[in-house]
Protein backbone atom coordinates (compact mmCIF):
# COMPACT_ATOMS: atom_id res chain seq x y z
CA UNK A 1 0.00 0.00 0.00
CA UNK A 2 1.39 3.39 -0.83
CA UNK A 3 1.21 5.65 1.88
CA UNK A 4 2.55 8.48 0.02
CA UNK A 5 0.52 11.70 0.23
CA UNK A 6 0.01 12.70 -3.77
CA UNK A 7 -1.54 16.30 -5.01
CA UNK A 8 -2.81 16.14 -8.41
CA UNK A 9 -1.45 18.46 -10.42
CA UNK A 10 -5.09 19.75 -11.54
CA UNK A 11 -5.32 20.43 -7.49
CA UNK A 12 -2.28 22.27 -7.16
CA UNK A 13 -3.48 24.52 -10.37
CA UNK A 14 -6.96 24.97 -8.62
CA UNK A 15 -5.50 25.96 -5.27
CA UNK A 16 -2.72 28.44 -7.13
CA UNK A 17 -5.99 30.03 -8.96
CA UNK A 18 -7.61 30.44 -5.31
CA UNK A 19 -4.96 31.96 -3.81
CA UNK A 20 -4.62 34.37 -6.64
CA UNK A 21 -8.10 35.42 -6.75
CA UNK A 22 -8.16 35.76 -3.09
CA UNK A 23 -4.93 38.60 -3.62
CA UNK A 24 -7.28 40.07 -6.11
CA UNK A 25 -9.93 40.82 -3.91
CA UNK A 26 -7.55 42.09 -1.08
CA UNK A 27 -6.20 44.47 -3.57
CA UNK A 28 -9.58 45.54 -4.59
CA UNK A 29 -11.03 45.44 -1.19
CA UNK A 30 -7.99 48.00 0.10
CA UNK A 31 -9.47 50.82 -1.82
CA UNK A 32 -6.05 51.20 -4.26
CA UNK A 33 -6.19 52.90 -7.21
CA UNK A 34 -3.93 53.79 -10.04
CA UNK A 35 -2.66 52.12 -13.46
CA UNK A 36 -0.08 50.28 -11.52
CA UNK A 37 -2.49 48.40 -9.22
CA UNK A 38 -4.86 47.82 -12.76
CA UNK A 39 -2.10 46.46 -14.47
CA UNK A 40 -1.44 44.13 -11.54
CA UNK A 41 -4.86 42.71 -11.76
CA UNK A 42 -5.06 42.50 -15.90
CA UNK A 43 -1.53 40.44 -15.50
CA UNK A 44 -3.16 38.62 -12.78
CA UNK A 45 -6.15 37.83 -14.39
CA UNK A 46 -4.41 37.49 -17.88
CA UNK A 47 -2.55 34.72 -15.88
CA UNK A 48 -5.30 32.90 -14.47
CA UNK A 49 -7.04 32.88 -17.65
CA UNK A 50 -4.60 31.24 -19.59
CA UNK A 51 -3.81 28.46 -16.68
CA UNK A 52 -7.60 27.67 -17.07
CA UNK A 53 -6.89 27.59 -21.15
CA UNK A 54 -4.23 25.36 -20.42
CA UNK A 55 -5.18 23.33 -17.65
CA UNK A 56 -9.00 22.66 -17.24
CA UNK A 57 -9.63 23.23 -21.09
CA UNK A 58 -7.08 20.68 -21.92
CA UNK A 59 -5.56 23.01 -24.75
CA UNK A 60 -1.69 22.65 -23.26
CA UNK A 61 -0.54 20.09 -25.98
CA UNK A 62 -2.58 20.98 -28.58
CA UNK A 63 -1.34 22.87 -31.93
CA UNK A 64 0.29 26.34 -30.84
CA UNK A 65 -2.10 28.46 -33.42
CA UNK A 66 -4.92 27.35 -31.23
CA UNK A 67 -3.13 28.17 -27.92
CA UNK A 68 -2.26 31.44 -29.60
CA UNK A 69 -5.31 32.40 -30.88
CA UNK A 70 -6.67 32.09 -27.27
CA UNK A 71 -3.94 34.02 -25.77
CA UNK A 72 -4.33 36.39 -28.22
CA UNK A 73 -8.05 36.87 -26.99
CA UNK A 74 -7.63 37.10 -23.44
CA UNK A 75 -4.89 39.47 -24.18
CA UNK A 76 -6.97 42.05 -26.31
CA UNK A 77 -10.11 42.06 -23.63
CA UNK A 78 -7.32 42.77 -20.78
CA UNK A 79 -5.97 45.35 -23.03
CA UNK A 80 -9.45 46.66 -23.97
CA UNK A 81 -9.90 47.13 -20.35
CA UNK A 82 -7.08 48.68 -19.42
CA UNK A 83 -7.49 51.28 -22.53
CA UNK A 84 -11.11 51.55 -20.58
CA UNK A 85 -9.63 52.15 -17.24
CA UNK A 86 -6.62 54.84 -18.59
CA UNK A 87 -9.50 56.73 -20.75
CA UNK A 88 -11.78 56.82 -17.48
CA UNK A 89 -8.73 58.74 -15.12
Amino acid sequence: MNTTPFIRPCTVIWLLLIALTGVTYLVGQAGVSGMAIVGFVLITTLFKSQMVVDHFMGLKHVRPFWRALLFAYLLLVCGMIGVAYYISL
